[in-house]
């Protein structure tokens, strides 16, 4: 029961790539963040739930969930003069899951 889910992840992807290729000669840029399972309030069934935090962590080869900072960098990253260069990326911060 993951179509629907998996196809809105797709078309944020591309909606992403569309957005820096039509915007960037206005110096817009747009990224995606790819992250994986993060422990926040949305995820806390699955934290919770020993059978599916398992499944996930075994196939996740830092063999964990991310903490929000952990995603908090990437982010501050894309935001910051640092990245002035990047548009269209698309960037897994999922411990290797997507690997």
């Amino acid at each position: 029961m993951m179509g629907l889910y998996a196809m809105t992840k797709a078309s944020v992807i591309m909606m992403t790539k569309v957005i820096a290729r039509e915007l960037g000669g206005s110096s817009v840029r747009c990224n995606c963040i790819c992250p994986g399972l993060t422990e926040t309030r949305f995820s806390r069934v699955l934290l919770e739930t020993p059978e599916l935090h398992e499944h996930y962590v075994n196939k996740t080869p830092l063999g964990r969930h991310a903490l929000p900072d952990e995603i908090v960098g990437l982010a501050l990253y894309l935001a910051s003069d640092a990245s002035g260069y990047v548009t269209g990326a698309v960037i897994p911060c999922d411990g290797g899951f997507s690997i």
